[in-house]
C-alpha cells in the first residue's frame, strides 16, 4: 500500500475503510442483534460519581480550560503513577512533568506534530518509527507533519513487539520520534523491563524522542504490564527524552470524557503544552474534576479488569486451538488469523450483524510485499460477558463456515 499524501489522511483511517467495505450490505438479523466489535469503545458505564463530580463543578463550563489543568488533577495523576508502578517518591514532579490531555489519542497526535516539525534532519523529512500493525493516529500524525513513517514489524516472528534495534543506522540517525504501544493494539503483547530499558537506551543514543502509549496498562490478564517510567527509574530516574501517555477511556470505561495525561521530560512536556495552547485542545474544568476522582479510585478498575478477563475466558472456549489465538497480556482485543480478513468481515456482517475490523486496515504493506495483516481480523471484546458469549459463538460459527467454503 502506497501511503496517501498529507491531504488525504482518511485513506488510512481504518473505520472509514471498513465503512466502504460494508456499504450497502444489510445484515441478515434484527437491528437489535447488531454488534460493533470493530472499535475499542468500552460499553460498560463509568462510575456514577463521574456525573456527580461534573455536576458539582458545572460552574467551570463558563471558563476556558486551563492549559496545565488543576493542581488537584496533576496530583491525582502523579499519585496513581506512584501507586500503580511503584515509582520513587521524588521521581515525578506534577507541576513540571504532568500535563492533562483530552485523551491519549489527541496528545499523541499533537506530540508527533510538535516533535517532527522541530526535528528535520539533514534537509530530509524526519522519520517517525512505529509498529506494524499500528494505531492509525501514529501514521496519520506523521504524515500530517510531513514526516516519513517507518513501519517496523510487530508480528509473530518478532514476538509481537517491534525490533527498533534492527533498523539501519541511516534510519536511526534521521529518526525524530519512536512510538511504542504496550500492551499493544491489536496483539496485546506487553513489553518487559529489559525491552523498555534497551529502547530508552536506543533513543538516547540516537537522539530521538520516545512516545510510550500506555492506554491499556490497566487492562491485563495475569501480570500488570510495566511502564517505561519503571525502566527510566532503573536507568537513574530521569525520563529524559521520553513522554508517556495515559487515558481514562479504557481504564475507567470513559471514552466520551476525553481525559488523560502525559508525563515525562519537562522540556518535551513544555513543547507539547505550547502546541496544545495553539490548538486549543484543553480539558474543561468539570472534566478535570471527574478525572481527579477517577485517578484516585482503583476499585472500579478492578471491576473492569475482571469483566475483560471473563471475556477472554469465554474466547478460549471457542478459539483456544484455532485461528492463531493467544491470550493477550493486556487490552481487550482478539487478533485472529482467519485466512482473508476482509472476506471474514463481510461474511460476519452479512450473516450475523457482527462488525469486526480487517487486520489489513491496521497494517502497512511495503511495495511488492503482502500486507502482514491481510489474514487477520481484530475483534474488540468491549461488552459485558452476557453479550460477549453469544457474540463469540456466532463469530466461531461463521468463521468455521468461512474456512470450509
Amino acid at each position: 500500500m502506497t501511503l496517501p499524501d498529507r491531504c488525504k489522511l482518511q485513506e488510512i483511517h481504518p473505520f472509514a475503510r471498513l465503512g466502504r467495505l460494508l456499504d450497502g450490505i444489510v445484515p441478515d438479523c434484527p437491528e437489535s442483534a447488531v454488534l460493533t466489535l470493530s472499535i475499542g469503545e468500552p460499553q460498560s458505564r463509568p462510575p456514577a460519581f463521574v456525573a456527580e463530580e461534573i455536576t458539582a463543578a458545572a460552574a467551570g463550563w463558563s471558563r476556558y480550560p486551563p492549559p496545565r489543568g488543576t493542581a488537584a488533577y496533576r496530583g491525582a495523576a502523579a499519585g496513581w503513577l506512584g501507586r500503580r508502578f511503584g515509582l520513587p517518591e521524588d521521581m515525578i514532579d506534577p507541576e513540571r512533568q504532568i500535563l492533562p490531555l483530552p485523551g491519549s489519542r489527541e496528545g499523541l497526535f499533537f506530540a508527533v506534530l510538535a516533535g517532527a516539525a522541530a526535528d528535520a534532519r539533514d534537509g530530509r523529512p524526519p522519520a517517525v518509527l512505529l509498529p506494524n500493525p499500528f494505531y492509525h493516529v501514529y501514521a496519520g500524525a506523521a504524515l500530517a507533519a510531513g514526516a516519513e513513517p517507518i513501519f517496523v514489524p510487530a508480528t509473530r516472528e518478532s514476538g509481537y513487539l517491534p525490533d527498533y534495534h534492527a533498523l539501519d543506522e541511516d534510519t536511526l540517525a534521521r529518526a525524530a520520534l519512536c512510538i511504542l504501544c504496550s500492551p499493544g493494539n491489536p496483539q496485546g503483547m506487553a513489553a518487559d523491563l529489559e525491552y523498555l530499558r534497551e529502547l530508552i537506551g536506543l533513543g538516547r543514543r540516537w537522539g530521538f524522542t520516545l512516545l510510550f502509549d500506555e492506554c491499556y496498562a490497566e487492562l491485563y490478564n495475569d501480570s500488570p504490564p510495566h511502564s517505561a517510567l519503571e525502566a527510566a527509574a532503573d536507568l537513574g530516574g530521569s525520563p529524559e527524552g521520553m513522554l508517556v501517555f495515559h487515558s481514562l477511556s479504557k481504564r475507567s470505561s470513559a471514552p466520551g470524557l476525553r481525559c488523560g495525561f502525559v508525563v515525562g521530560d519537562p522540556p518535551l512536556v513544555d513543547r507539547l503544552d505550547g502546541v496544545l495552547k495553539i490548538g486549543g485542545a484543553g480539558v474543561p474544568l468539570p472534566v478535570l474534576a471527574a478525572g481527579t476522582r477517577l485517578w484516585k479510585d482503583d476499585a472500579h478498575v478492578d471491576v473492569n479488569r475482571r469483566r475483560y478477563r471473563e471475556n477472554f475466558a469465554l474466547a478460549e472456549r471457542f478459539f483456544a486451538d484455532a485461528y492463531g489465538y493467544r491470550r493477550p497480556d493486556g487490552g481487550f482485543f482478539l487478533w485472529l488469523e482467519v485466512g482473508d480478513g476482509e472476506a471474514a468481515a463481510v461474511k460476519l456482517w452479512a450473516e450475523r450483524g457482527i462488525k469486526v475490523l480487517p487486520g489489513a486496515y491496521m497494517c502497512h504493506a511495503a511495495d511488492g510485499e503482502a500486507n502482514p495483516g491481510a489474514t487477520y481480523i481484530r475483534v474488540a471484546l468491549v461488552y459485558d460477558p452476557v453479550v460477549t458469549a453469544p457474540a463469540l459463538e456466532g463469530l466461531a460459527e461463521v468463521l468455521g463456515s468461512t474456512l470450509r467454503d
